[in-house]
């Protein structure tokens, strides 16, 4: 006769039936993602920018398109919001970050910038995922311009109306 278990629990249920280890036991490590130059690389997006971002540990410095990070984003909240994952994974100046970025405006390339970098965080030290999803830096942004439709001026806006 074969051992019959009973499960007290939904969770419990969908362990017995998948196989899966246990909300107690752990999983695997996650492997770090590098290349032989020992950076790791990320896509960041957000609006119709495209960021490519390679990381590798330095002194902090911060180069997007040629140019350091205080000369291609001149304002100050879009280079605050650039340095926002290293800030909250406590690795602010460990990081040198070699970014291209294209499309968009300043404010979705650095978006874009942003995304790169903290997915490119988490090739490089895997363990600094958790932190970087809860703070929601790994989320892509979906919100797009909504394109302009036929027979109106702009996406929704129609054309005057007159009566007479």
């Amino acid at each position: 006769m074969s051992e019959q278990t009973t499960a007290t629990s939904l969770a419990e249920l969908k362990n017995l039936v998948a196989g899966t280890p246990a909300a107690g036991e752990a999983s695997a490590p996650r492997e770090p993602k590098r290349d032989q130059f020992g950076r790791a690389y990320a896509t960041g997006r957000r609006k119709d920018a495209v960021a490519r971002v390679w990381v590798k540990p330095g002194k902090g410095t911060i180069e997007i398109n040629g140019k350091p990070a205080s000369k291609y984003f001149a304002r100050p909240v879009l280079r605050m919001l650039i340095t926002q994952p290293f800030l909250v994974a406590d690795r602010y100046q460990q990081f040198d970050v070699y970014c291209t970025v294209t499309g968009g405006g300043l404010s979705g390339q650095a978006g874009a910038v942003r995304h790169g970098i903290s997915r490119a965080l988490t090739n490089f030290e895997p363990e600094l995922r958790g932190i970087l999803k809860k703070a929601g830096f790994l989320t892509r942004d979906p919100r797009v311009v909504e394109r302009k439709k036929y027979g109106k001026a702009k996406a929704r806006r129609s054309f005057q109306f007159s009566k007479r």
